[in-house]
C-alpha cells in the first residue's frame, strides 16, 4: 500500500474536549465522525468530514491519567489551504462571529497569505488563502 493513498487521523491528547468542539465543530465546520468513552480509560471524539473524506480527520482523547497540558508552541500548526477568496473569507468570518480571533503567527509569513487561530489547547489552526505548494 502507498501511503499517499492512505486516509491520515490527526490524534492528539486534550483536558477538555468539549472546549475544543465549538473551535472546530461550529468554526471550523468539522463534523463528528465518532466518539467513544472509557475505552481502556480513554475518552474521544473523532472530526472531519464525511462528505468526500478529505483523506483525513482528526481525533481528540482526554484521560483522567495523565494532564495533556498545552501547545510545546506557537508553532503546533494544522494548515488548511484555501484558495477561493470567497471561501477564505467566509472561513475566516465563521470564526471571528463565534468569538475565536485570528491571532499573530510566529512566523509572520502566515500572517501574509492568511488568517491563524488558537484553539483552547493552545495549538494553532491557519486558514491559508492559497493553493496547496504541492
Amino acid at each position: 500500500m502507498a501511503l499517499a493513498s492512505a486516509h491520515l487521523r490527526v490524534a492528539r491528547p486534550t483536558n477538555n474536549i468539549d472546549a475544543l468542539l465549538p473551535f472546530y465543530h461550529d468554526g471550523l465546520g468539522f463534523e463528528v465522525l465518532g466518539s467513544f468513552a472509557d475505552h481502556e480509560g480513554f475518552d474521544g471524539i473523532m472530526l472531519g468530514h464525511k462528505a468526500g473524506g478529505g483523506g483525513y480527520h482528526l481525533e481528540f482523547t482526554r484521560s483522567d491519567y495523565h494532564d495533556a497540558g498545552r501547545a510545546p508552541t506557537q508553532d503546533n500548526l494544522l494548515i488548511f489551504y484555501l484558495p477561493d477568496e470567497g471561501g477564505f473569507a467566509k472561513a475566516v468570518s465563521q470564526m471571528e462571529q463565534l468569538g475565536f480571533p485570528a491571532v499573530a503567527s510566529l512566523n509572520p509569513y502566515w500572517d501574509r497569505c492568511g488568517k491563524t487561530f488558537e484553539d483552547p489547547d493552545g495549538y494553532r489552526v491557519v486558514l491559508a488563502n492559497m493553493a496547496s505548494p504541492v
